[in-house]
């Protein structure tokens, strides 16, 4: 999408929509002057109440003004980011049930908005540019355009964003534009590859987006192949990967800062590219969304793109372990004992709790070859977390209450909510082997949890770890609300994570 600053004034500036947001605060004090600048009776402002996402759309009538259509965007208080997104959001929907190409968006009250909400002016318009960018996207490059109503569709998509601003606020506007196009591009791309079918994305298909990926970003990659992964003794992939007809990848990303980093973080991301359970099958109704078990992976690598966009100062490694879960004659089955790369043994009770064990033996390997001062894994982990917590929230388990407290904060200013699970010693007793070091399931009751007890076995007694259970908030199912299909969800919790380090 192409993201333009102007200082144009109202009137004279062309759009399919313009946008205007007001605070409630405001409609008394300022809008019923700005709506007679437009050629707008105070009237309309009867059925504008102005809260976060209400929105008014508005049709000019011999105003002179050059913008098709005005629309009033809610603010709330103006007090908090969110609500700002919600706006953004709200134009977004507008824009895209209109098919109109273009949106400008009235910035003229950055000031004033900054200090209501503490936040600078070049991050207000991040947000904006970052949520009305997220809120037009669509995934339909496996459409063909050939019915009439999908060409028509595609021929009138959402596609340049103008942000208007005065003089002063010119540069702080530009800032905060390019820095929202950065992270919504990364969140475009982690959305594309949860969206690609599992017939059309492979483990090496993974291997080569974040090739892509790192070669827009300027980072180094490493991609391990079957021969070198069973070199390097990682039993648990290869466990995993034993009925596919596809190999297994595993994919290291490296970012390096221009200056001396002022840490090392480890991104680990669970890359199942499509789950059908394996021996322990997943019952048929749902099992289509399974193609987004790769959204842990798909997270890591667009938040390490940003992050080397954004030319953050941290050494950032970002390690993607890549296998469907197939059933087959050559299928891994309940009852084998595995050896992962750490050399700790594993009994496999359920082939269904595939994702701990790939991560397993990604999360030794962080470990092992990079001694990071801190690591994060994201996965679509377990059905257990969406029971607990829903769609709209992430599980978090850490050993470090300070690490998880940045976390938490960091979910609530990006909108990507975490919410702070147990990992008390109990729960280890739910994952004793009879037969190995360890079980890589815990029984009906405390799912989520155990899950992460086992991970926490493979991080060498790291004390700065966190587990992310995104099986929530990674994908929205129809029914369930939202557009259908990725999120792209923690993408912009690790951005915002990675950028406030200190």
């Amino acid at each position: 999408m192409k993201v333009t600053v102007t200082k144009s004034s109202l009137k004279t500036l062309k759009s399919g929509i313009l946008v205007i947001p007001f605070a409630s605060g405001e409609i008394r004090k300022n809008a019923a002057k700005t709506l007679a600048a437009l050629g707008f009776d105070k009237a309309v402002l009867k059925d504008f109440k102005g809260k976060a996402g209400d929105a008014l759309l508005l049709y000019p009538a011999g105003s002179g003004l050059k913008s098709q259509r005005v629309l009033l965007a809610g603010l709330g208080d103006a007090s908090s980011i969110e609500e700002f997104r919600k706006a953004a959001l709200s134009a977004a929907s507008r824009a895209v049930s209109l098919h109109t190409s273009s949106t400008a968006i009235d910035c003229s009250a950055l000031a004033s908005w900054s200090r209501s909400t503490g936040e600078s002016p070049a991050g207000l318009v991040e947000v904006l540019v970052d949520a009305y960018t997220g809120g037009v996207y669509s995934f339909d490059r496996l459409k063909s355009g050939k019915l009439e109503k999908e060409k028509k569709k595609k021929d009138a998509t959402p596609a340049e964003l103008k942000i208007r601003v005065n003089a002063g606020s010119m540069r702080d506007a530009r800032e905060g534009a390019e820095r929202g196009q950065i992270i919504a591009g990364a969140r475009a791309l982690a959305r594309d590859m949860v969206n690609m079918p599992g017939n059309l994305l492979s483990a090496e298909g993974i291997a080569d987006a974040a090739r892509e990926s790192a070669e827009k970003s300027g980072c180094k990659v490493t991609v391990f192949d079957r021969k070198q992964i069973e070199k390097l003794g990682m039993g648990g992939l290869l466990a995993v990967n034993k009925g596919s007809h596809n190999p297994p990848t595993f994919t290291i990303i490296e970012y390096e800062p221009k200056g001396k980093p002022l840490a090392t973080v480890a991104l680990v991301g669970k890359g199942v590219t499509f789950d059908s359970g394996g021996i322990s099958i997943k019952p048929s109704q749902g099992m289509d969304a399974m193609k987004c078990d790769m959204a842990g992976a798909a997270a890591v690598i667009g938040a390490v793109e940003a992050a080397a966009r954004l030319e953050l100062p941290l050494r950032i490694v970002t390690l993607v372990p890549a296998t469907d879960n197939m059933p087959g004659g050559a299928a891994q089955t309940p009852g084998d004992v595995i050896t992962t790369y750490s050399g700790i043994t594993v009994e496999v009770g359920n082939t269904d709790a595939e994702g701990r064990l790939i991560l397993a033996d990604a999360l030794a390997y962080a470990v092992a070859h990079y001694k990071p001062d801190a690591i994060i894994d994201l996965a679509t982990l377990t059905g257990a977390c969406i029971v607990a917590l829903g769609y709209s929230v992430a599980g978090m388990f850490s050993n470090d209450d300070e690490f998880a407290g940045r976390i938490f904060e960091a979910g609530r200013r990006s909108g990507e909510k975490v919410w702070r699970m147990p990992l008390w010693e109990e729960y280890a007793e739910l994952i004793k082997s009879e037969v190995a070091d360890v079980h890589n399931t815990g029984g009906k009751g405390a799912g989520t949890i155990t899950a992460a007890k086992f991970l926490e076995k493979f991080t060498g007694g790291h004390g700065r770890w966190a587990h992310l259970d995104i099986a929530g908030p990674a994908f929205t199912t129809k029914g369930t609300g939202g557009s259908y299909g990725g999120t792209g969800f923690g993408v912009r919790l690790l951005v915002d994570l990675l950028r406030t380090w200190t």
